[in-house]
């Protein structure tokens, strides 16, 4: 029985095949958010928009979170026979989405930080390019969030196959993080198109700003949330008491 309730921490072959469709499906998110974020960044220096700003630079944090997410996938993927890994080396997927989740962080306090400092010294946006830019790159998040979203999916209904508290190991948090990103990424873009439309008709350009200061909040708050609950994993505070006696025996 407890030889049973150990092998529920365990990696088997059929995790690391969800992994390598979910690795192949980062490396596409990777590829258009690269190109994204270097045309948001240009074009908010040229038309001066502090919206795509915020867009593009958390999308280049966002492009160094799918490098650690993708090498995470593959460490794991290398080891996933090597004997030093107890239990397999799942929880190298756990510690990139935990890496992944600090960056988000990290992305939210950027734009909080630049987004208060564009009420004390605003500039002028140049409103139709700017919507422009911003249109193509939530176009982008869009895609990119069906690619993940597919393989998240599947990894939840996979991770939660066999029931209890103990699935949320199997849950694959890299990806998890991955998809946050991209959430974070369309949500800065929709934000962005919101602020540049009623600056244009009104005239109202600390929206722009302002927008920039509520998507770092609602960042923060997905960012929290997975530094929570990868920890929670790293920490094994959710392991059972009878898989810990089994562990001492």
């Amino acid at each position: 029985m407890h030889i049973h309730k150990l092998d529920q921490w365990r990696h088997g072959h059929n995790f690391f095949i969800h992994r390598e469709q979910n690795e192949k499906n980062t490396q596409k998110v990777m590829v258009l958010t690269a190109v994204t974020m270097v045309v948001e960044i240009a074009a908010g220096i040229i038309f001066g928009s502090m919206a795509l700003l915020a867009d593009g630079w958390h999308m280049g944090t966002h492009v160094a979170a799918f490098l650690i997410t993708l090498f995470a996938y593959r460490y794991s993927r290398k080891n996933a026979d090597n004997p030093d890994f107890s239990f397999g080396p799942g929880k190298i997927n756990v510690l990139g989405g935990f890496a992944s989740a600090v960056a988000l962080a990290v992305v939210a306090l950027m734009m909080a930080v630049e987004s208060v400092g564009r009420f004390f010294d605003p500039v002028e946006i140049h409103y139709s390019q700017s919507i422009l830019v911003a249109a193509v790159g939530l176009t982008v998040n869009v895609a990119c969030a069906f690619l993940l979203h597919g393989s998240h999916g599947h990894d939840h209904h996979h991770g939660h196959s066999h029931g209890g508290a103990d699935d949320h190991h199997h849950e694959d948090h890299n990806l998890k993080a991955a998809y946050f990103h991209v959430l974070a990424d369309a949500l800065t873009s929709v934000l962005a198109i919101v602020a540049l439309l009623f600056g244009s008709l009104f005239g109202w350009w600390a929206l722009d700003p302002l927008m920039g200061i509520v998507g770092a909040l609602v960042i923060t708050r997905w960012a929290w949330s997975l530094l929570r609950q990868s920890s929670t994993i790293l920490l094994d505070a959710g392991v059972g008491r009878d898989v810990r006696e089994t562990i001492r025996a």
